[in-house]
């Protein structure tokens, strides 16, 4: 970094802390919002669900051959394969926007084609099965349908869009691919490598299995009833029964409330001991078929991964935790602004909605009860289907990362064609519901 930079790193970083009005209380509540959201961030997903992803990313940079990479995802792929496959492999992922871009970089750096690529790259958080079956159940089978309709239209069309704005920059990328790819060494069969992936994806799949949102709840009377839990815009959770009716867990005549019965349930309890299982198989296989040589570089890659992206993940999410603060809680832009301009089905409504949400930083499965209270205050289907579509897969700490793996004018692209998207499935949603 030359002086010039540095210099004006400093006067900025001085200038902020010499007028940030610190005795104001919305300034201190953003400042604690972004603290508390950036140590929610490390004690929830940096170790079940980062680690895991960027393991995985430096196992695809040393294990994964070129020419498999090539094969699926390059510039010169069968178009139809190459993005079916990258749509399908995102989908079985339930992972954030943060926790794809490993992924996703891995992919890139060996050689996939940016169109594929930005496929898999959308489809991950956008598309992944656990998130559309859960916004039908708790927003209606409608939501459900268009979300998975349009996510999955939205991650093909994104690619190919991408593809053809930067085809003249992915030629020269393809014809100079070998300079820097390094070849994979053969010493391992094909399945035993899919079975490393499969191990670590497991891992990353079951740890981070959301938690139900169907409840049973038991009355002091002996009766119980069934119903959805939702998240408030104070913070709390609540019990949604049906025609609008909630239970709040505090109420009196509450004796209990319980998960409801079902395969989705019976996983979510036993997540980490699936977890547990697909580790120690991990464990085994590194030392059955992998020399002391390939766990070096594999760490070194993941490692190199981590260097890269962590720091300007947690600059993301301070930066959005002081913003929006965290699900529930406000923080320097008020959500009852947020809540009012999404009412309605207007355009500008469904447009804002999109900004929002590629902004907001979504755990994984978090963005269905966080809509459900938002339209439980008012906001209309059509902004919360725009929501849907855009916040899961981006955000701000997305943003900072992808402009160091592919470049700001990519970055831009990207994320305007899916606030672009997002807005007009939204409109059009919410004009035929």
């Amino acid at each position: 970094m030359d002086r010039e930079k540095k210099l004006f790193y400093l006067i900025t970083f001085f200038l902020v802390f010499y007028f940030i009005p610190i005795q104001n209380e919305r300034i201190y509540i953003s400042i604690r919002e972004s603290l508390l959201m950036l140590q929610e961030y490390a004690r929830h997903h940096i170790v079940l669900c980062l680690v895991p992803a960027l393991l995985i990313a430096g196992g695809i940079a040393v294990f994964v051959s070129k020419e498999s990479v090539l094969k699926y995802f390059g510039p010169k792929a069968n178009k139809f394969l190459s993005y079916s496959v990258a749509s399908v492999s995102g989908a079985i992922l339930s992972v954030c926007s943060c926790t794809i871009i490993p992924l996703f970089g891995g992919i890139y750096y060996r050689g996939a084609g940016l169109g594929p690529g930005v496929a898999f790259l959308y489809s991950g958080p956008a598309i992944n099965i656990l998130a559309i079956v859960l916004t039908a159940r708790v927003l209606g089978w409608k939501m459900g349908l268009a979300r998975a309709v349009c996510a999955i239209f939205m991650g093909i069309a994104i690619g190919v869009i991408m593809h053809f704005i930067c085809r003249k920059e992915e030629e020269k990328r393809a014809d100079s691919q070998g300079d820097f790819l390094v070849e994979s060494k053969g010493e391992r069969s094909l399945l035993k490598n899919a079975f490393f992936f499969f191990c670590l994806i497991g891992i990353l799949v079951f740890a981070n299995w959301g938690e139900p949102v169907s409840a049973v709840v038991k009355m002091r009377d002996g009766s119980a009833i069934s119903g959805t839990k939702i998240l408030k815009n104070d913070g709390s959770t609540a019990i949604k029964i049906g025609d609008g009716k909630e239970i709040s867990p505090s109420n009196e005549n509450v004796v209990k409330i319980v998960y409801k019965e079902g395969i989705y349930t019976t996983i979510y309890l036993y997540r980490f001991y699936i977890a547990m299982f697909f580790l120690i198989l991990l464990i085994l296989i590194l030392i059955l078929w992998f020399s002391k040589n390939d766990l070096k570089e594999w760490m070194d890659s993941s490692l190199d991964l981590s260097l890269q992206i962590l720091p300007l993940l947690f600059i993301g999410v301070l930066l959005a935790g002081f913003a929006l603060g965290r699900p529930g809680k406000e923080a320097l832009i008020p959500s009852l602004w947020i809540t009012y301009l999404v009412g309605g089905n207007s355009l500008w409504a469904n447009l804002f909605a999109s900004i929002s949400g590629a902004f907001m930083y979504f755990a994984t499965l978090t963005e269905v009860p966080i809509l459900q209270g938002l339209i439980g205050s008012g906001m209309g289907k059509g902004p919360a289907l725009s929501l849907l579509l855009s916040g899961p897969s981006v955000s701000l700490p997305s943003m900072l990362v992808l402009r160091k793996v592919m470049g700001t004018k990519k970055m831009l692209v990207y994320c305007g064609l899916i606030v672009l998207f997002s807005t007009l499935f939204g409109f059009v949603f919410g004009e035929f519901t």
